[in-house]
């Protein structure tokens, strides 16, 4: 079995799962420990792969496009030598996500929870609180489990963290975020295959806290791709459901 869902991902990692789920960073530095130890991979039976963060010891946040039905959904745990495939106990999408909207780059509830069928013992993240406001020239932090290199299954599995730029008109339903060192003209930083549900992070005053996860990416210039723009769908609108989820399910997350 274990085989299985590691071809699966191997395989995946090299394509892009869809247009918008080639969100995913690339070539990135080191995040913090405390951050890279809550970064999984999320790998699934029809041969997808995604990125989760753990905001419980058993609860796992992602992108509603990275769960589908039908499908069997295993997170890999790469601390182990070699790597181990753990359970997903339930799975649930927001109820207002429409892909239809995604596919064409539009503001969805693009929001997923996940449950392991054991907890782990790493630290979760933060959630940030419901009215954090992001404006324009602010710096997030992407931290991605996809490939540095696009099209090379063998550049994943690796937590890597890259520092965007806001641009745009964020707001409560979407974010974009630029490499301000190429502005979306060429080729930077920014999401790639095997991200998508990558967690954005802002700094504040009690730490890193998660204000969205990774939808969808671009090339340079809007041109299909990776190292343009990063889309994240921004958590203020479904704090609320994703809380309420996770407590149904028993978790204990604030």
């Amino acid at each position: 079995m274990i085989q299985k869902y590691m071809r699966a991902f191997a395989v995946t990692a090299t394509l892009t799962l869809m247009q918008p789920a080639s969100a995913m960073v690339g070539g990135g530095g080191a995040p913090s420990p405390a951050v890279a130890g809550a970064i999984v991979t999320i790998v699934g039976s029809h041969g997808t792969s995604c990125t989760g963060a753990l905001i419980a010891r058993d609860i796992v946040l992602t992108a509603a496009h990275c769960v589908a039905p039908s499908t069997t959904y295993k997170v890999v745990d790469y601390t182990s030598k070699p790597p181990r495939l753990l359970d997903i106990r339930r799975t649930a999408t927001h109820p207002r996500f429409n892909m239809q909207n995604l596919l064409a780059h539009r503001a969805t509830a693009d929001v997923a929870l996940l449950q392991l069928s054991a907890p782990l013992s790493k630290s979760p993240i933060k959630l940030s609180g419901a009215l954090m406001p992001i404006t324009v020239g602010q710096r997030l932090t992407v931290v991605g489990m996809g490939v540095a290199v696009r099209g090379d299954g063998r550049s994943g599995g690796v937590a890597r963290a890259a520092s965007l730029s806001v641009t745009g008109r964020p707001g409560t339903l979407q974010i974009r975020l630029v490499d301000p060192a190429t502005n979306n003209a060429r080729a930077g930083r920014g999401a790639c295959t095997g991200d998508s549900g990558a967690p954005a992070f802002l700094d504040s005053n009690g730490g890193s806290v998660i204000v969205g996860v990774v939808s969808w990416s671009t090339g340079p210039n809007n041109a299909s791709g990776c190292g343009g723009l990063t889309g994240v769908t921004p958590l203020a609108l479904y704090r609320d459901w994703i809380l309420k989820t996770a407590r149904s399910w028993g978790a204990g997350i604030q």
